[in-house]
């Protein structure tokens, strides 16, 4: 994955993360004053635990068929999807096309995503492994996630229409950014999603503003529009699965909650996945947000100075490491990042 992707293509990425457990981004920007604390004012919601409310939402996306318009906003950017998700058993098919911006149109079955470019008569095939992550901590009963969010439940509310249930996940340090949940009443699918800074302040908001539950969603029709490539350059980046070890690098010092996820190689320019032609990407989440670190040979040509910038609750870094150059992106606070880059060395 490129770090530095359009807008839209990286939403829709997110938004597949999303609804599998109701986390990370799609980017934002309306800033809205934060209640100063979550109140218990419903039983049901403040009973219920992070590993439980998270596997409600999953659970919801897997089992539901529906429809809708999907906005997402950072900063001063604006973007929105029309998306048709089918569901039958464990067979999962999506369609999300753009609305704005440059003509896209990504189409998800299960774990392989097809993105057809209309610009440039593109399809760019893969496979996405990293959907799996989140339902993967799930079964574990992973309950890491609790000891560095506090759930709490806010007044209900509705969206699109749906009367929707409220929680608020708050971090227990300042490495990583804090939630805001809207789920529908009756099934838990995640209906609105809002990042928020330490001070409370929303950094992105992704939200349906159109839903139809339950919508008559033909499977067949969907897998069929999938497989209409004629007239497009079929694309399969290669992507290999790797060891950071094994490529030689660690990370000397964990960063509390991070866990590593899963780590690939994938060629640039060219078929052999030497030092000089490949980028490592090495993927970390604490459950709720992930980090991933880009790392390839140094090209004076290509890389410039250190720098650091942000769109929405996503912030980039980048930084020489001896011969080699580091970019750190993730849906976390600059510190964290930092953290990331000062732990990662050579290994021997």
């Amino acid at each position: 994955m490129n770090p530095f992707e359009p807008l839209m293509g990286k939403a829709m990425r997110r938004f597949a993360l999303t609804m599998l457990a109701m986390v990370v981004s799609t980017w934002v920007g309306a800033q809205t004053p934060s209640p100063a604390a979550p109140s218990a004012v419903d039983a049901k919601a403040a009973d219920r635990s992070v590993t439980e409310w998270l596997a409600r939402m999953h659970e919801a996306s897997r089992r539901r068929a529906y429809v809708g318009t999907y906005v997402i906003s950072a900063g001063n950017s604006l973007s929105s999807a029309r998306i048709w998700h089918a569901c039958d058993g464990e067979q999962q098919v999506e369609r999300v096309e753009a609305l704005t911006g440059a003509p896209r149109s990504t189409f998800r079955h299960n774990d392989q995503v097809l993105t057809f470019l209309s610009d440039s008569r593109v399809v760019l095939v893969e496979k996405r492994e990293s959907l799996a992550f989140f339902q993967n901590l799930l079964q574990a009963g992973d309950a890491s996630i609790a000891q560095y969010y506090i759930l709490g439940a806010l007044a209900g509310g509705r969206v699109a229409g749906l009367e929707a249930e409220v929680v608020e996940l708050r971090p227990r340090d300042s490495l990583r950014f804090g939630y805001r949940v809207w789920s529908e009443k009756k099934s838990g699918l995640v209906l609105k999603l809002q990042t928020l800074d330490g001070d409370g302040s929303v950094l992105e908001q992704a939200a349906f503003t159109e839903l139809l539950l339950d919508a008559p969603v033909n499977m067949s029709k969907l897998t069929e529009m999938m497989r209409q490539t004629a007239g497009y350059q079929v694309e399969k980046p290669e992507l290999v699965k790797t060891i950071a070890a094994g490529e030689g690098w660690v990370l000397k010092n964990a960063v509390p909650g991070f866990k590593p996820m899963s780590c690939y190689k994938r060629a640039i320019g060219g078929t052999t996945a030497s030092r000089q032609e490949s980028t490592l990407q090495w993927i970390f989440s604490d459950g709720l947000a992930s980090v991933s670190l880009f790392v390839d040979a140094f090209d004076p040509r290509r890389h410039g100075r250190p720098i650091g910038f942000a769109q929405g609750a996503t912030h980039t870094l980048t930084r020489r490491i001896g011969d080699w150059w580091l970019t750190a992106v993730g849906e976390v606070p600059t510190q964290t990042l930092l953290a990331f880059a000062q732990g990662l060395e050579r290994g021997k």
